[in-house]
């Protein structure tokens, strides 16, 4: 069996591997431009500073409101939080989430009561998070908490 390809069919041959070559040399990075958003990790727990530790008063939850960006592939999300922080004697600091963990909507801290309170079915907590009264299910949610070189940092995921 000793066939002979044609001197055509070999140029063919050689100009249809060179062209899928010289074609996947310039998709291939195309390609990979537009899937790398989408293979990356996303970081989705870190460190927040709130600033400096004196900065808050003892005894006295003071709200602290940031934002975070988000990367997911191509979209940025940016989303602002609030957070009381309420600080005791020394190095006693307890950080509380300002959302109700009945609905989810913003809870904001009365003085004149003493109380966080949730205007959309009149939730009511205690100044260390706790039910008072009102349909919430449990607890203000609590954020780690250290201090490093005088700052406040929380332990912050989403």
């Amino acid at each position: 069996m000793n066939q002979q390809i044609s001197r055509r069919d070999f140029t063919k041959a050689i100009m249809t591997l060179a062209g899928s070559i010289m074609g996947a040399v310039v998709a291939l990075p195309g390609i990979a431009y537009l899937v790398s958003p989408g293979a990356k990790a996303q970081k989705s727990e870190s460190w927040k500073s709130l600033g400096a530790f004196a900065n808050y008063p003892v005894g006295d939850p003071t709200a602290f409101s940031f934002t975070t960006t988000r990367g997911n592939g191509w979209e940025k999300t940016v989303k602002s939080s609030t957070v009381y922080v309420l600080r005791g004697a020394g190095d006693d600091v307890r950080v509380f989430s300002n959302i109700c963990t009945h609905l989810s909507c913003n809870a904001s801290w009365h003085k004149d009561v003493n109380h966080y309170i949730c205007p959309c079915h009149d939730a009511h907590y205690a100044i260390d998070g706790a039910v008072v009264s009102g349909p919430a299910p449990r607890p203000l949610d609590q954020y780690e908490a250290k201090i490093e070189s005088g700052n406040l940092l929380i332990h912050f995921s989403g």
